[in-house]
């Protein structure tokens, strides 16, 4: 590898067990889990509790839930991941492009390694809404990694891209196309994943902040573009008994399945690629709330994956967008 002319691209999504046996999923929700910056609890409390309680308890749930979305390949994250990061480093022929999970495989600390010699690295964490329980971890990780490198890279990340117009416009063109074949449902509902509320009060995590500015626009072009949709906010995912952001989808959709909607349309803007939070939870375990609850018809509006909208957002965000140096460990 030529250092003088080598630009390297790490892309970073969260991470997904290997396969479907006990002891993979154990383990990558252990890794997950146990990670301060996603439960913040010490450690001598919550490791006994997680390793010999919680988790005995919730896998062959999860396990289940794994087996109804699993593709031929792979976990659906793996697999998407994978194709928009091959899509991508197609387009970058003169540029070293790699694929790492904050958790699993692909490692991070493989990965960004492959890029030692790299004369600059930029990362992009796949999640477009900033947050310190999905972004910071990646970037912490990288500075201990690198914090012993002889003659290190130029390291620099992309934060966010929550308002990123090429973003926005993916998404809207998304949903417009649902409504074109599907209709116009009586709500469109924007499903974030959920956050503890003290990481908000303690950390002063504007990722909640983020999600609203990345709906506000939303709203905006939809209304521009002519679709004057009913257009709701809520979090899914909530784990554990404390406070966390609301409103909670699940209890937005029965709600509104109670009051008379009948027709919802379902996007989650915060995940780049489809996974279990949005193939299961979202498309399998609250459809069957809101029908449950005499709602008729529930439709899942897929995420942005390896389409050509999502590919040109990255190569953007690789090309052009502003990035902030990764200051020292």
């Amino acid at each position: 590898m030529n250092k003088a002319h080598q630009f390297g691209v790490l892309l970073v999504n969260l991470g997904t067990p290997e396969n479907l046996s006990y002891s993979a999923v154990t383990q990558f929700l252990t890794e997950f889990l146990l990670d301060r910056h996603v439960v913040d609890l010490p450690a001598l409390f919550w490791k006994p509790l997680l390793t010999k309680i919680i988790l005995p308890r919730r896998i062959p749930n999860t396990i289940n839930n794994y087996k109804k979305i699993w593709l031929s390949e792979g976990s659906p994250l793996w697999v998407y991941s994978q194709q928009l990061t091959q899509t991508v480093a197609a387009q970058l022929p003169d540029i070293s492009c790699k694929l790492a999970m904050t958790y699993g495989q692909p490692n991070l600390m493989e990965q960004i390694e492959c890029l030692k010699y790299c004369d600059r690295i930029r990362i992009i964490p796949l999640f477009p809404q900033y947050s310190t329980t999905t972004t910071l971890p990646i970037l912490n990780k990288i500075k201990q990694i690198t914090a012993n490198w002889v003659n290190p890279p130029y390291i620099e990340y992309i934060p966010d891209y929550a308002n990123e117009s090429l973003y926005i416009t993916a998404l809207t063109d998304t949903i417009v196309a649902h409504v074109k074949q599907h209709g116009i449902p009586d709500t469109l509902l924007l499903s974030y994943h959920g956050i503890p509320i003290k990481y908000i009060r303690k950390r002063q995590d504007s990722y909640l902040t983020r999600c609203e500015l990345t709906t506000h626009i939303l709203k905006q072009q939809l209304q521009q573009y002519g679709y004057h949709l009913e257009i709701m906010h809520s979090y899914q995912s909530q784990f554990g008994k404390g406070e966390w952001s609301k409103p909670d989808t699940t209890t937005m959709l029965t709600e509104l399945a109670a009051k008379g909607n009948h027709h919802v349309a379902v996007v989650c803007p915060g995940f780049a690629v489809d996974c279990v939070e949005t193939l299961e939870e979202i498309a399998t375990f609250n459809r069957e709330k809101f029908i449950q609850s005499g709602g008729t018809d529930f439709y899942y509006i897929s995420a942005l994956n390896n389409s050509a909208a999502h590919v040109t957002l990255l190569l953007h965000l690789i090309h052009h967008a502003s990035a902030l140096p990764l200051s020292p460990p």
